[in-house]
């Protein structure tokens, strides 16, 4: 079986940042989870776009500053045309920041903000398919949506990428994309089923693509990123010692132990142990 992680459209497949200062996130990111760096950027070509990679695969990018930059962590889906995309987005109610664009073989992507506020990214994959190591510690696990209006963000995404949504308590819900279960199934991980069962997870959750949130006390509306962590107390201590700070928590619930914490520059993400209480 080819291991290539492929992404339907519709589902999240990769992220990065741009940071104003690289040097110092390689230091912090190689340091919490032990990312080693590439720059994919061809020789004499302006600016970088370093892959950052966990045993050898690709994971996440730090890149130069964008115009439209932030800082945060971004969050890319998957679509088949970033053209068509982007322009269903604007008919949808979403504002297009950055109009699609080659990255060079690699692919084509856009980005929106959303009807609510959220800002994304979308990805028409080239030879760069998406993270290729994901819900392992050190990788990315989830990213899910802080909004202060569920209901029109639910009626967005779902008309944009066809996700339903399933209510999990507190005003969170999970995303689903119907089928993408079937597909990790037929590619990669052909025992997600049972291993999903064991653990009793609920029904369709491996069709889970994102979360959505309600907005905490000071936020903006924005697309947020989890890494999974081996011991949620140990990374912590670690992304301290390399000078980030905790933001909130931790926090224990049934299936997670976890933490908000911000880099070094001011970029906000949570830390994830799988730890279920059953």
């Amino acid at each position: 079986m080819d291991d290539t992680r492929t992404y339907p459209s519709g589902v999240p497949c990769w992220i990065d940042i741009e940071p104003a200062d690289a040097d110092a996130a390689q230091r912090f990111y190689g340091g919490l989870f032990g990312w080693s760096f590439t720059d994919a950027m061809p020789p004499g070509a302006p600016g970088y776009y370093l892959i950052a990679e966990l045993d050898g695969r690709p994971v996440a990018a730090i890149a130069a500053p964008e115009p439209v930059s932030t800082g945060s962590w971004n969050t890319y889906v998957a679509v088949d045309d970033a053209d068509g995309a982007a322009e269903a987005a604007r008919a949808a109610g979403a504002s297009v920041t950055s109009a699609p664009q080659d990255a060079g073989p690699a692919g084509r992507w856009a980005e929106i903000d959303d009807p609510t506020g959220g800002r994304l990214r979308l990805w028409q994959a080239g030879y760069r398919a998406g993270a290729q190591a994901v819900n392992a510690p050190g990788a990315w696990n989830f990213s899910d949506l802080h909004t202060a209006d569920p209901t029109r963000a639910r009626a967005f995404y779902g008309s944009l990428f066809g996700w339903e949504a399933d209510d999990v308590g507190g005003g969170a819900a999970m995303w689903r994309r119907p089928g993408y279960g079937d597909h990790l199934a037929a590619t990669v991980d052909p025992g997600i089923a049972e291993r999903q069962a064991a653990v009793g997870a609920p029904p369709g959750f491996a069709d889970v693509v994102a979360w959505l949130k309600p907005l905490s006390d000071g936020e903006s509306p924005h697309w947020h990123v989890t890494f999974a962590v081996e011991d949620r107390d140990t990374a912590v201590g670690v992304a301290e010692r390399f000078g980030g700070s905790i933001v909130s928590g931790p926090h224990d619930d049934a299936w997670t132990r976890s933490a908000v914490v911000s880099d070094p520059q001011g970029a906000v993400f949570t830390l994830s142990q799988f730890a279920p209480q059953r």
